[in-house]
């Protein structure tokens, strides 16, 4: 089985209302909050209208790298549930967790074994440890047979150019997966026939 599923880089009130209410909606869903190069970055005044809603059971995540203290500064009296962090190291982390009280989401980009190691330095301190590729702003993949010695017990995420198709694949290893790109249309707007198809097929494998 699976441990659930993140849909990430959520930027319309529709695709969202969609999400939050579909039978097998997943446990959470990512936000694009800082990193204004993607073309799923959700502008501040935007962000704050559009997660202004009954969550449900789904955990809203605040995707960031490389965090400012001003732009913490600026959410942390939103919807959020969990701060998914990339490129930052352990210290600020905790120092991050304890001073907004919030949940971590450590994304570790991998290309390597000494890649995936890195998940040690915070296993102590973030909730949910994220292999994701080297390229995340690209959706680009990385060889998943390199997590193979990390513990069964370990809360953690995958991501990294996964396609709708290879949620069976995934059957048993533990993991929650975090989807974006495979969600698409050739726009780069997220696509509700896709979502749909993800969640309805997800459901067949989730505890």
């Amino acid at each position: 089985m699976i441990k659930g599923l993140k849909i990430c880089g959520v930027s319309d009130p529709k695709t969202l209302n969609f999400i939050l209410n579909h039978p097998h909606s997943p446990k959470f869903i990512g936000f694009i909050t800082n990193y204004e190069k993607s073309k799923r970055f959700v502008e501040y005044k935007k962000l704050m209208e559009l997660i202004n809603v009954d969550k449900k059971q789904v955990n809203f995540t605040s995707v960031l790298v490389k965090p400012s203290d001003e732009i913490l500064e600026k959410i942390k009296y939103l919807n959020f549930d969990y701060y998914q962090l990339y490129d930052v190291n352990p210290e600020r982390t905790k120092e991050i967790k304890l001073k907004y009280k919030i949940k971590i989401i450590t994304a570790i980009t991998v290309s390597n074994k000494d890649d995936v190691n890195e998940y040690k330095n915070y296993s102590n301190i973030s909730d949910i440890i994220l292999f994701d590729s080297k390229g995340y702003h690209k959706s680009e993949s990385f060889d998943h047979n390199l997590l193979n010695g990390v513990p069964k017990e370990l809360n953690k995420m995958i991501a990294g150019n996964i396609q709708i198709d290879d949620i069976p694949n995934f059957n048993n290893k533990d993991f929650i997966i975090d989807l974006s790109g495979a969600l698409e249309d050739e726009n780069g707007k997220k696509d509700i026939n896709k979502i749909n198809k993800l969640l309805n097929m997800s459901s067949k494998y989730e505890t």
